[in-house]
């Protein structure tokens, strides 16, 4: 056990500041691509919102002080002006500071007009704790000063507009006393609540609360990584990136749920939850079963998936591919042999299934239609790729592999289940299905995609055409090889482009048009390993490791620099990289020799 050690290091720009279970985070991502000068408390309670802002100060001249963050998974610091502020998860709705040699602001985030909107501000008389009333979130934030005092307040039980906040110091006495703030320290604590609770009192020392954090992430890191080496240099914070993002049950989130990021991107999406779930799935598979099941709670009454789920909104405008027949083959596959599923889980899990693979086989098959159809970009999870620049309502090759792999998943189910007659209709379904993909889409040299009203066909260079290469051993040898000899044109330096480069509708950051992105990498390397393209996927899998060990965990990187992009705290690509990373350590230590007697 490594309970000691801080953990790495990491860009408070780039991911933020949390621990696993808490809906809030410490950061300077204030909205989508905004960022704020010092760092704030962030709720994703309601949606995102920055509820308070903390401002170290000067102790000589009460003015804002130049300082440097600094963050490992324990413990994040600010230092400058000659002092230094700390901060730590004591629990997940819980954080403690403390301060030497600086002072601390806490301030409302935004100078906003209350009672409708903002925070409202006051001194409970019942403890002399300082409370902030937060109309966005619904919560309650409480400071409770440790050690120290409080130097100065403003704007308590004020309405309209104004500052609101208060500012932490060592007390004045401070070189004749001899308590904890005798060297001019000084401790606070911050909470999260609904309504009410008791005073704080502290359970535990700063310097505990630090070890605690500490412990729990090394064993998470511990559980999720165990096969980490020097060759995986961005496990540990691959992990922590997971760890971070996951909150606890609350609202419309009915299970412990990994976020996709506590940057704006703060929801679970019917196809990212996948690959979460797998790579938590050998190290933490409670974990990794609630991330596959999440939105499955949500499946509405045609049986389609939502689109995404949050704290407080449910989408249904759009969904997802169905990739979570390949997903719970892969993850049952995975998951520990104690704890693969009983019967009874079995059997929900194969209805759940069956209901959204229905879904695709009746609301999403125009009559007479042997392949269903999306009804725009969003639905494949490729929102703009050019694919859908002709039209938007269109058959795909991708669509129906997904489709196939979802169908001869629950043929095996079926079979485990002793329901053969299921079975048998399910495997003959996947069989029609894959050979209508081949006789309607199928060129001889690629695939196209047809407009469901016009039945007009075309083809594009995005690597979503590409993408039935996850039908792997299932393909034709020769449609195979050609898919394989297509998506290495797709290969960068750093991994696979989702336009080519050479496309005239490529665009370094344009989403889905360009940019590398990690779930279209894990299916691509998994088909094309199943397919018998082994150097192919190697190195598909090795670029892609290098591009986050170098540029992070963002949601896609440009594919000819390999600058992270978008969102730079994204779960999937941490999980991806965790998979492929997995992979190559358990190949190589296959592959060494063993020595001695």
């Amino acid at each position: 056990m490594t309970a000691a050690r801080s953990g790495p290091a990491f860009s408070i720009r780039d991911i933020p500041f949390s621990m696993y279970g808490s809906w809030f985070d410490i950061s300077p991502v204030v909205a989508e691509k905004t960022y704020a000068e010092d760092l704030h408390l962030v709720s994703h309670q309601n949606g995102m919102h920055a509820v308070l802002c903390f401002v170290p100060l000067d102790t000589a001249t009460g003015d804002r002080a130049e300082n440097v963050v600094e963050a490992t998974p324990s413990r994040l610091s600010w230092t400058g002006a000659g002092g230094r502020i700390d901060l730590a998860y004591e629990a997940p709705d819980t954080v403690r500071l403390r301060g030497e040699g600086l002072d601390l602001r806490i301030a409302a985030a935004a100078n906003t007009l209350t009672p409708f909107s903002g925070s409202y501000f006051y001194r409970d008389p019942v403890d002399g704790a300082y409370m902030f009333t937060s109309y966005e979130t619904g919560r309650r934030y409480r400071i409770t000063v440790l050690s120290g005092t409080v130097a100065d307040s403003s704007g308590t039980e004020a309405l309209g507009s104004g500052d609101r906040g208060v500012t932490v110091a060592a007390s004045a006495s401070a070189s004749a006393n001899a308590n904890a703030d005798a060297h001019g320290v000084w401790e606070i604590a911050v909470e999260e609540f609904d309504s009410a609770r008791r005073p704080f009192t502290p359970s535990a020392t700063f310097d505990e609360v630090v070890a605690t954090a500490q412990r729990q992430f090394a064993e998470f890191v511990d559980l999720v990584a165990p096969w980490r080496s020097s060759g995986t240099p961005a496990a540990e914070l691959a992990a922590y990136v997971l760890w971070s993002a996951t909150v606890r049950p609350a609202g419309l989130v009915t299970r412990p749920a990994v976020l996709m990021s506590k940057h704006w991107m703060d929801k679970v999406w019917s196809w990212d939850h996948c690959f979460n779930a797998l790579a938590l799935a050998p190290g933490s598979p409670d974990l990794a079963w609630d991330q596959f099941s999440l939105p499955f709670d949500h499946q509405d009454d045609s049986g389609a998936l939502p689109d995404s789920v949050t704290h407080s909104e449910i989408l249904y405008n759009f969904v997802k591919p169905p990739i979570h027949g390949w997903a719970l083959g892969r993850l049952r596959r995975r998951l520990p042999e104690p704890l693969h599923l009983d019967q009874a889980e079995v059997a929900e899990t194969y209805d759940r299934l069956s209901r959204w693979t229905d879904f695709w086989l009746t609301t999403r098959r125009a009559p007479g239609a042997a392949l269903p159809h999306y009804q725009h970009g969003n639905d494949s999870g490729w929102d703009n790729a050019t694919t859908f620049d002709p039209q938007r309502v269109i058959v795909t090759a991708d669509l129906a592999a997904f489709l196939i792999l979802q169908l001869r998943e629950l043929a095996f189910l079926a079979t485990e289940l002793g329901r053969s007659d299921d079975a048998w209709q399910w495997t003959r379904t996947a069989e029609a299905t894959q050979a209508a993909m081949l006789d309607q889409l199928w060129t001889g040299d690629r695939f196209v995609a047809r407009a469901v009203h016009s039945g007009d066909t075309w083809s594009t260079s995005s690597l979503l055409d590409l993408m039935p290469i996850a039908l792997g051993e299932h393909l034709p040898e020769g449609v195979s090889a050609v898919l394989a000899d297509r998506i290495e044109a797709h290969l960068t330096e750093h991994g696979l482009a989702t336009e080519l480069p050479t496309s005239p509708h490529y665009l370094p950051d344009g989403y889905w048009r360009g940019p590398i992105w990690a779930p279209a990498t894990v299916l691509v390397e998994d088909g094309l390993r199943r397919a018998g393209h082994q150097r192919l996927a190697d190195e598909i899998s090795a670029r892609f490791r290098t591009l986050c060990e170098t540029n992070g965990f963002a949601e896609n990187f440009d594919a000819l620099t390999g600058a992270g992009l978008r969102d730079r705290a994204y779960t999937w690509t941490a999980s991806s990289y965790l998979l492929l990373a997995e992979a190559h350590e358990l190949r190589r230590t296959a592959n060494v020799a063993p020595t001695g007697g």
